[in-house]
């Protein structure tokens, strides 16, 4: 006669093969989201290019026209021109091909930025100097808009360690910014302070369209536009915002975005004291865009 159990047998059995399936079909779910959310982030990165491509299409060709359709009044002698219209038309010209090297210079600056061969060349700045210059040649462009640009700047702010040419480009990038997106009587206020640690805090305040949060992720997206149709109402590559971010970050710094919509945006940048950023520690920081 034979003894023993087998019940308990049974169920241990039962519970591993439904172990095995239940692993199995969570593998299978991580797999397919893995695929699902690549996927998506490859029509997103496509989306992103066909935009960036078609906006910056329009923006070469833009001042290409003018240069070329004035210059062609200018060369034609279809008609003798008076020394006023040969001057408009100069200026005109001028304007266009500023506007034309300005967007080849941010694209060239992108791309150094994504390879990771951006340097910087490292003195001492003084940051009011850079402010003043940054405000002074958006003056003209906020007045024609109808904006108020101020600006309370903090006696006696120190030095930072840094590259006068980029720091410039900074804040050109972040108050063109403000001015292009803020409404006919609006304001743009810059403002700077030192902090307890001897470093520089600038906030650039608008009163304009103001974006949610995120707005504020595509706006710091290289290629991406927050409004990037046809008929957005300011021109612009898209690039200014990413391009300052980075440049910030490679001077020990960092730069926050905090908006609104429909109020307005702030945008802080932090640059560390002199005593705390040296040649060293900024070639360290050369790197791809967005280091750390």
């Amino acid at each position: 006669m034979l003894s023993g159990t087998v019940g308990p047998g049974k169920p241990n059995s039962l519970m591993g093969e439904y172990s095995a399936l239940l692993a199995d079909s969570v593998l299978r779910h991580r797999a397919w989201l893995a695929e699902h959310t690549a996927r998506i982030e490859m029509q997103l990165a496509s989306r992103i290019k066909s935009e960036f491509i078609a906006n910056m299409s329009h923006e070469l060709r833009t001042p290409l026209n003018t240069v070329i359709g004035f210059a062609k009044f200018l060369g034609g002698g279809q008609r003798q021109l008076k020394s006023a219209e040969v001057a408009e038309y100069a200026d005109l010209i001028h304007d266009a091909a500023t506007h034309l090297l300005a967007v080849i210079n941010d694209i060239l600056d992108i791309s150094k930025l994504q390879s990771g061969r951006y340097t910087l060349d490292a003195s001492e700045v003084a940051i009011e100097e850079v402010l003043q210059a940054a405000l002074a040649s958006h003056r003209s462009a906020a007045d024609d808009i109808g904006l108020m640009l101020e600006s309370r700047l903090e006696p006696d702010l120190p030095a930072v360690r840094g590259d006068p040419g980029k720091l410039r480009q900074v804040f050109a990038n972040l108050i063109n910014n403000a001015v292009k997106f803020t409404p006919p009587g609006g304001s743009v206020n810059v403002e700077a302070r030192v902090l307890d640690d001897g470093g520089v805090i600038v906030h650039v305040r608008d009163t304009g369209v103001g974006m949610t949060k995120e707005e504020i992720a595509v706006a710091l997206t290289p290629f991406a536009q927050v409004d990037a149709s046809r008929s957005r109402w300011r021109e612009g590559t898209g690039l200014g915002l990413p391009i300052a971010k980075a440049l910030v970050q490679l001077h020990g710094g960092q730069m926050e975005i905090r908006s609104a919509k429909s109020i307005g945006t702030d945008v802080i940048v932090t640059l560390p004291s002199r005593t705390d950023v040296s040649d060293t520690h900024i070639r360290s920081r050369e790197g791809g865009l967005g280091a750390a």
